[in-house]
């Protein structure tokens, strides 16, 4: 058995709200945009149903037109010293020795690092030299639960291990400033920095059992999701049709999940979904609210942080521990979607 015993998030040094970024919009890249592009920013801004976005960069620098050569060394740079941090916090705040870290996950998809940032953490923080790494940074938005499940995996042929997961997202540096197409309008609104750190623990003992876990490929969805290289860094892949074929295969991605371990929607007690935009959390919220369930720290997730890719499902999965009255064998499902196309489920039962 797998268990999830701590969670550990943190923000990053600048936070604006939706008053402030429209400001700051309108002053360091608006200005001079065509009226219809200005005017639909605008919108998108206001209507994001987030109050709150996170950068590890002032929205001066945020908003400028970067080579990505200047990106990415604000990334490597962000990446090591939040990194640093935060792993420092969950050993801290987990009691945990460095020493018992037997592999390390480090998920991120906003830049490049070769090294990546875990072999950095080994040697700031002294860590076994025997420690096993895995960077995972293709998964997008799903990195969250797609490392949880590969810590599961190793943690299950090797009961007497503890792991840490981390994820590092800065999607604030790949903003394309003269890209006014609404991919990047939205990809810009709805995005924000954020880090978390889970320790994950083989055994048996108190925390978050995992208890299932799943992943669901919707097959010829390449197109919906993802980043594309050009000479100004990682621009935005966002079909329009995202929300939609998350709808056509909602029901499809979860039932046969619960179905296979005995369950149904209503013996769920917390509900973990990654939100996304507007669309897809107001979507999912009216679904699962028809079953008497409600996924309202996802919600407040979204409208605090906005959508820190990888690092959102780990925030939404401390703040039901922090908020929820978690009683002995509850049981917990997460999910979140990224490039492929694809979902990631995880089923959870506490012991407490």
């Amino acid at each position: 058995m797998t268990r999830i015993v701590h969670m550990e998030t943190m923000k990053p040094k600048y936070a604006y709200s939706t008053e402030e970024i429209v400001e700051g919009a309108k002053k360091y890249w608006l200005n001079d945009a065509p009226e219809l592009s200005r005017r639909m920013a605008l919108k998108i801004f206001k209507g994001s149903d987030i109050s709150v976005r996170n950068s590890v960069v002032p929205l001066e620098i945020a908003f400028s037109d970067l080579s990505f050569e200047e990106k990415n060394d604000i990334y490597k740079r962000e990446m090591i010293e939040y990194g640093k941090i935060l792993l420092k916090k969950t050993i801290e705040n987990s009691k945990i020795d460095p020493k018992e870290i037997d592999y390390i996950i480090t998920t991120s998809c906003t830049g490049f690092m070769i090294p990546s940032v875990d072999a950095y953490l080994v040697n700031e923080l002294g860590l076994r030299g025997d420690i096993v790494r895995l960077p995972v940074t293709e998964m997008g938005c799903a990195g969250g639960t797609s490392a949880l499940i590969y810590a599961n995996d190793f943690l299950k042929a090797n009961p007497d291990k503890t792991a840490v997961v981390m994820a590092l997202e800065i999607p604030s540096i790949t903003f394309q400033k003269n890209d006014f197409s609404p991919e990047n309008l939205v990809s810009t609104a709805i995005f924000s920095d954020g880090f978390a750190c889970a320790v994950v623990k083989g055994g048996e003992g108190k925390g978050a059992h995992i208890i299932d876990t799943n992943m669901y490929h919707f097959h010829e969805g390449t197109h919906l999701m993802g980043f594309n290289l050009v000479n100004s860094g990682l621009k935005i892949v966002l079909d329009k049709d995202v929300p939609s074929t998350i709808e056509g295969h909602f029901e499809k991605i979860f039932l046969p999940f619960l179905k296979r371990n005995d369950l149904e929607i209503e013996h769920v007690h917390h509900y973990m979904f990654h939100p996304g935009g507007k669309k897809i959390i107001n979507m999912v919220e009216s679904y699962i609210n028809d079953h008497g369930k409600d996924i309202s720290e996802s919600r407040w997730v979204l409208d605090n942080h906005g959508n820190m890719s990888s690092a959102t499902i780990m925030h939404i999965f401390e703040r039901v521990e922090a908020n929820r009255e978690i009683k002995d064998g509850d049981l917990g499902y997460m999910l979140a979607f990224g490039p492929g196309f694809m979902a990631q489920s995880l089923l959870l039962k506490w012991v407490v």
